[in-house]
Order: C-alpha cells, then sequence, then structure tokens
C-alpha cells in the first residue's frame, strides 16, 4: 500500500454549505480544519509508506480522526460511523458529502503503525508547529503535567499463575520456532499442565505440588534449552520464563527450586516484579485506592487563561515511577520544541499529583 495524491486540502463547496447551515456556529471537528487547515498533509507520511503498490486511505484523514476520537471519546466504531455519517466529521477531513468512508478496523491497523519508531512524537511535533503558528502556544508559556494510570492488556495472574502461563508461552515459542526439537522432552503431564492458558485461582488444589512441579518442569527447561538449544535462548518468551523463574523461585543448597516467599524479603519489589510474560515492561504500582498493572502517562499540556489548552508532550513510564521522576525527560522534550527553556525566566511548569 502506498500513499495516494488527494486534493483533500480544500472542502468540496456542497460540504462546506451544508455543514455551516447545520452548524452555525461551528464544532469542535470544524474548528480543525478552520483555525488550522488541518494538523497535517499526506505527504508527511510518505516515509511510513512504500513508494508503490495500491493506493490506501488517505493517512492524514486517519490521523485527525484518531486526534477527535480522542478528543470526543469515541470508540473505533463511534469514530467510522461519524466518518460515515457527521457533516462536521466530513468537513474536517476534505470529504465529499457521498463519501462512504472506512471500516472501523483502519484505525487499530493505523495506530499500529503510528506506534513504530517514535512516529507519534513527530506527528505531535508537526501539529504544535501549526498551533504554535496561530498563537494558541506560546514559547516559554506557562504548562502542567499530570499523569494518569494505563493499563497494561493484559489478564491479572496470581504468582503460580504467572509462572506456569510463563511455561506455556515459552513451550509454544519453542514450538514454532523448532518443533522437532521438544519431542523427548514434553510429556503427557507437560501437555495436561500447560496444553492451556493458567486459570488456578487464589486457591488452587494441592498448591505445594503445583509450585514444585511447575518449578522443576521450568529449570529442566532452561536447562535443556541452554544445553540443546542455545539459538533459541534468545527467544523473547524464553528470556521472559528465565526472568519470572528468577524472580519467583530460588535454588536450596541441593539445587532444586524453591518457591521464595514475601516474609523471607526474598521478593523484587514491584517496579522490577514482571506481572505478565506477554509484557515485561508492565508493572503493578498503587495509588491511594488505585490499584493497576500497566503504566502511567505524564501528560504536559498549556494552561494559559486566554487560550484553549493543549496537550504539548505525553510521556508514558512504568508504573511505579513517581511524576518527578518524568521531569527532566519532560522538560527536555519541551526544550527540543522551543516550548520551555529553563533558565531563561521566560517559562515554568507545574506538576500535579
Amino acid at each position: 500500500m502506498c500513499v495516494r495524491s488527494r486534493t483533500g486540502c480544500v472542502v468540496p463547496e456542497l460540504t462546506v454549505r451544508v455543514a455551516r447551515a447545520c452548524n452555525p456556529q461551528g464544532t469542535t471537528a470544524m474548528a480543525i480544519r478552520d483555525h488550522l487547515n488541518g494538523l497535517w498533509s499526506d505527504e508527511d507520511f510518505e516515509e511510513w509508506y512504500p513508494r508503490d503498490g495500491k493506493p490506501g486511505l488517505s493517512p492524514a484523514q486517519l490521523a485527525t480522526v484518531s486526534v477527535l476520537q480522542f478528543l470526543l471519546e469515541m470508540s473505533d466504531r463511534q469514530a467510522a460511523e461519524s466518518v460515515r455519517n457527521r457533516i462536521d466529521f466530513k468537513y474536517a477531513l476534505g470529504m465529499e458529502l457521498e463519501d462512504p468512508g472506512f471500516h472501523h478496523s483502519v484505525l487499530t491497523d493505523f495506530r499500529e503503525r503510528l506506534a513504530q519508531e517514535g512516529r507519534a512524537d513527530r506527528l505531535l511535533d508537526l501539529a504544535l508547529e501549526k498551533i504554535r503558528a496561530v498563537g494558541l502556544v506560546r514559547e516559554r508559556g506557562r504548562q502542567r503535567t499530570d499523569s494518569t494510570h494505563v493499563l497494561a492488556a493484559v489478564r491479572d495472574l496470581t504468582r503460580l499463575e504467572l509462572v506456569t502461563e510463563a511455561m506455556r508461552a515459552a513451550l509454544e515459542e519453542l514450538a514454532r520456532r523448532a518443533p522437532h526439537e521438544l519431542v523427548g522432552l514434553v510429556n503427557e503431564e507437560w501437555g495436561k499442565r500447560y496444553g492451556r492458558a493458567a486459570r488456578l485461582g487464589k486457591n488452587p488444589s494441592k498448591p505445594k505440588t503445583r509450585i514444585k512441579d511447575t518449578g522443576e518442569d521450568v529449570r529442566l527447561l532452561l536447562r535443556y534449552v541452554h544445553r540443546y538449544l542455545p539459538a533459541l535462548r534468545d527467544g523473547e518468551q524464553v528470556q521472559a520464563l528465565r526472568q519470572i523463574f528468577v524472580q519467583n523461585y530460588c535454588l536450596d543448597a541441593k539445587d532444586r527450586p524453591k518457591w521464595r516467599e514475601p516474609e523471607d524479603a526474598g521478593l523484587p519489589p514491584s517496579a522490577l516484579a514482571i506481572v505478565s510474560p506477554y509484557d515485561v515492561s508492565a508493572r503493578y504500582a498503587r495509588r491511594g485506592e488505585t490499584r493497576w498493572k500497566g503504566f502511567l502517562a505524564h501528560v504536559t499540556e498549556t494552561c494559559a487563561p486566554d487560550t484553549p489548552s493543549v496537550i504539548t508532550d505525553v510521556t508514558t513510564t512504568k508504573a511505579p515511577v513517581h511524576d518527578t521522576k518524568a521531569l527532566p525527560g519532560i522538560l527536555a522534550n519541551l526544550g527540543d520544541r522551543n516550548l520551555n527553556r529553563p533558565g531563561s525566566g521566560g517559562g515554568s511548569i507545574s506538576c500535579k499529583d
């Protein structure tokens, strides 16, 4: 798929007339078009796509829809329906009234492409240049930073479920990469223990036996991979299993796996403890009555009394990281955008917890 050239920089005349007649005061979507002439152009996305191939949807339109979706708190389905049915969306995107729009799954694919190689930050830089050009953001103006929790797309697991699921994920990874290498290792008992997603609950039957058997299985598999499958040791799930095993088991004097107990001070702190084999960067955190597994999003926005609030930076950290620890990186990002210059006396930033 390649980026096609289009004339979306000019809103069709009929779309303008109908949108103005239906919304004489304008809407948020129409204001983006009126004041900023669109946030991006398709040329800004050319390096994201190959130069040949079938022409695809306008990435500038998809990016604008993603912004409106965030502002108006819409799901993918609702955003796609709005593009198809709402006149102000067609106005903002420079579309003909009879344009049918696109399937909602396109937005998921676009976000996956957006998440690669710092592309989201580059798009924010381009949008801020336009916003600053019309005077909605001032250099060295006052800004504030607040954080909100972000849930990881993982299931809540007990410690035993975590180790069991990590074992299952590692076996599946090895089976994909070297399907014939595990024939002599995997037996019927392993099939029963790791053949399906771990759902043991907080009070599994025979917990001590399960803990002992799982620890011995993991120990055996890791040794087998280390000795006979060295080329597969770098696998993502194998590495996750190794870390999870070390965090939840230790070896006794006879070199046997022993379950780590909290009273022995052998468990890692929440800043280091892995909570899922499928996202080893997610962490558990607690703030007041809020408990979650995932991350923190630190959002910085302008707070001048005479202009709208505009987001100028979004920084993601692990969940246990305190807001103040993220400020140096945020200030550096704002400095790169000429929006904050520490020591110049012309700008300031406040932190809300």
